[in-house]
C-alpha cells in the first residue's frame, strides 16, 4: 500500500459549491475511484487549499490512474471540478494537484 498527499488553491468563491458536489459525489466517480485501486480518500479544507489523502493498494499505479482518466463519467466529474481549482505555482509538470512528500508516518 502507498501513501498519497496533495495539494490544490479552490476558489474562495466557488468553495459552497465545490463543497456540496462532494457532500453526494456521482456513484460512478466513487466506483472508479475503488476500481482504481484507490482506498481511505479524504479531501481536508483550510485558508483556500485542498489537502487530499488517499491510500493506493494495487500494483501499476500509472495504468490505474490512466484507466481513471479515460473514464467518460470522471471526466465529466472533472469538468465541473476544475474550474473551481486553482493548482499551486510549484506543481510538478503533468500535475494537477501538487504531490506532497511524506516526511512522518506512525501506524
Amino acid at each position: 500500500m502507498r501513501r498519497f498527499g496533495q495539494i490544490i488553491g479552490v476558489d474562495p468563491l466557488s468553495f459552497d459549491a465545490y463543497k456540496n458536489y462532494h457532500a453526494a459525489v456521482w456513484p460512478e466517480v466513487l466506483e472508479m475511484i475503488t476500481k482504481c485501486n484507490i482506498r481511505n480518500y479524504s479531501i481536508f479544507h483550510k485558508d483556500n487549499l485542498l489537502f487530499a489523502y488517499m491510500e493506493y493498494i494495487g500494483d501499476d499505479f500509472s495504468a490505474d490512474m490512466a484507466q481513471m482518466a479515460a473514464d467518460p463519467k470522471t471526466l465529466q466529474w472533472w469538468d465541473v471540478m476544475m474550474p473551481m481549482q486553482k493548482p499551486l505555482s510549484g506543481r510538478s509538470d503533468g500535475e494537477w494537484w501538487a504531490a506532497m512528500e511524506e516526511v512522518f508516518h506512525l501506524d
